[in-house]
């Protein structure tokens, strides 16, 4: 199944085997090569994980009984069942008393120059007192606590401090606008909200507290507002409310660290679908903690000398990770603000430069804007031993000058795919197995992953359907509130497959490729939304009668929004592009094409599918069902400079 590729790119040599933690514990285990390893970790979760829980040093306060529990069926597992621990334990308290007290634990990355750090000891000093806090407050055990925070060493804090007391966060995107916020503040019912004053992009102030303020007049749950003094520029503040960080009481009673259920859920992110409300992914203590430490352990080979840089939002599943993933192992994560390539093209290498950066996560469409400005090779990163990219697939040509010329071939590009449902990766590129360009290696131990076709038959060779045909610690514990959307989204289609809704390929030496969604998802820069999410939003624009949002191919963020809209009247489109920002957020925010009528199906559906082919020029496919009432001629094509 994971035999040598035949044009491999990277092949490994013997330091990468030795350094390998994977492959020492398959030593310890008595396992011989990566076949039988996949093998034994699908048909035996009893006796695998078991196994890499301790081996990767997963501290369950109350040992677990079972492994899992899939009384309630195959969706619905229980994991490490009797078991009891707590994530701020594992990230922060345990570090603090032992040898990796005094070193960086958080590092963060400013888009104007700044920089800050904590050890491990001072982040588990403030991460306390942060519990200590929100206690007073009168968060209690199972509360939604949301954090809209960019990624300054205050948010790891609230995101362990919330952990620590048994709260839910609930991390939110920092472009998000206003309706996006409310609607995740009114579907996971937080009491508190933790905010900074603002984020900056490019040098630009990016408004964050004046957006929480106009979410919360509809969403009433939210009692107090927390805000981080990152830019020190003043922002309204609501008496009895609001209440800065720098005043939160400093000597607030002291409280114990909750030992938490397994199953207890430690945070709720939200992603997008194709329809209705965005989903509440709910991650537990114990599956998200363990999913993480064996993906960054086995998957990307991190041991506690390593140093972890990517840019991530906390809002996106990558940042949380990032935080279990790192901080478990013992790692210094770099958190970065801002783009790569802002205020300098060498940016990224001049923080690795700073930091002895050992493993640098980078998407495509970062390596594109830097590449565009690139003469030749950064200097003086000698510290990086591999790349890593998550979000969005490689262009051959952009991982090529990414291995080649910045990599000088001699490092290794970890290509991981998953999902924030999944709580990690299902494939990834091994640093000490050969592999092909743009490719993957094979799938992360413990997920039985195949692609299948319109059938449901495993096939090699062609483009079908990634599905998981097994369970695993870290897949969501249900959407949050809504139990029978998740079986309609992942169990659907075939008994007991878990359809992940992307198109993929293996082909017969076990290299991976993935093509996108097989579905109308859009991704931008590697965060995905849904059309419906941003044509809500454009609806509440009054003058708007009908939205339809598509993504279009982008050479610098892999895709990028367009929507075509119907009005009430003549409406100038600049108006609803200024609209658009405010409801949708500048990340998202699409091009707009003021239209007649919208192409629907003859019972009132709209079909993007044909929107999007018209707009591009594309064949247009089956147009049997299309209402002769709605013609496609009204949808203008791509104009090259969109």
């Amino acid at each position: 199944m994971m035999s040598t590729p035949v044009k491999s790119a990277w092949e490994p040599g013997e330091a990468d085997r030795n350094r390998s933690r994977l492959l020492a514990a398959m030593a310890a285990w008595g396992i011989p090569d990566m076949a039988e390893l996949h093998r034994c970790s699908v048909e035996n979760p009893e006796w695998f994980w078991r196994r890499a829980v301790e081996d990767l040093g997963v501290l369950f306060t109350v040992p677990f009984e079972r492994v899992v529990d899939d009384a309630e069926g195959k969706p619905f597992p229980r994991w490490f069942v009797g078991g009891k621990l707590n994530a701020a334990t594992l990230c922060a308290h345990r570090h603090a008393i032992g040898p990796l007290a005094h070193k960086d634990a958080v590092v963060y990355e400013g888009d104007l120059g700044q920089r800050r750090a904590l050890t491990y000891a001072e982040l588990d000093v403030q991460v306390r007192k942060f519990a200590g806090n929100l206690t007073r407050l009168g968060v209690q055990t199972g509360d939604r606590v949301a954090l809209f925070l960019p990624v300054v060493p205050e948010a790891v804090v609230a995101f362990l401090g919330c952990a620590m007391i048994g709260a839910i966060s609930v991390p939110a995107f920092t472009g998000s606008g206003a309706e996006a916020i409310a609607t995740r503040l009114r579907d996971s019912e937080a009491v508190v909200l933790v905010t900074a004053d603002g984020t900056t992009r490019r040098g630009k102030r990016v408004a964050l507290k004046e957006t929480v303020d106009e979410a919360l007049a509809t969403a009433p749950t939210v009692r107090n507002v927390i805000v981080v003094r990152h830019l020190a520029h003043g922002v309204p503040m609501t008496p009895g409310r609001d209440v800065y960080w720098d005043e939160l009481d400093p000597a607030a009673a002291p409280v114990e660290t909750r030992e938490m259920d397994a199953n207890d859920a430690l945070t709720i992110i939200y992603t997008s679908g194709t329809t209705g409300m965005p989903k509440g992914i709910v991650h537990s203590h114990a599956g998200f903690a363990v999913k993480a430490a064996t993906d960054f352990a086995y998957g990307f080979d991190i041991h506690s000398d390593d140093v972890i840089a990517w840019i991530a939002d906390l809002g996106w599943m990558l940042g949380p990770l990032l935080i279990l993933g790192g901080l478990q192992l013992g790692a210094t994560i770099v958190l970065t603000e801002g783009v790569p390539d802002y205020p300098s093209s060498d940016r990224l290498w001049e923080i690795v430069r700073r930091n002895k950066v050992t493993f640098q996560g980078i998407a495509p469409t970062a390596a594109r804007a830097i590449m565009a400005h690139s003469d030749s090779p950064p200097n003086g990163i000698d510290s990086v031993r591999a790349f890593a990219s998550t979000g969005e697939a490689w262009d051959q040509p952009t991982w090529r000058w990414l291995f080649e010329q910045v990599g000088g071939s001699r490092r290794p590009i970890v290509n991981y795919s998953g999902g924030t449902e999944t709580g990690g990766g299902i494939l990834v590129g091994y640093p000490f197995l050969p592999m092909e360009p743009a490719a993957f290696n094979g799938p992360l131990p413990g997920m039985d992953v195949a692609v299948l076709d319109q059938e449901g038959q495993p096939v090699t060779n062609q483009v079908g359907e990634l599905t998981v045909c097994n369970t695993w610690p870290g897949m969501t514990n249900a959407f949050w509130r809504d139990r029978e959307r998740y079986l309609k989204t992942y169990w659907s289609r075939w008994d007991g497959v878990w359809l992940h809704g992307d198109l993929a390929a293996v082909d017969e030496h076990g290299t991976w490729r993935v093509h996108g969604r097989s579905d109308d998802t859009i991704k931008v820069s590697g965060r995905r939304v849904g059309p419906a999410e941003i044509e809500t939003a454009l609806l509440a624009d009054r003058r708007i009668v009908e939205a339809a949002v598509i993504g279009v191919p982008d050479t610098q963020r892999g895709q990028h929004v367009v929507a075509f809209v119907t009005t009430r009247g003549e409406v100038e489109r600049d108006d609803l592009v200024t609209t658009a920002v405010r409801n949708v957020g500048r990340a998202f925010a699409p091009v707009v094409h003021i239209v007649a009528s919208l192409p629907k199906t003859k019972n009132g559906k709209i079909m993007r599918r044909v929107i999007r082919a018209r707009h591009l020029d594309a064949p247009l496919g089956d147009l049997s069902s299309l209402d002769p009432a709605t013609p496609i001629d009204d949808i203008p094509l791509r104009e090259q400079d969109e």
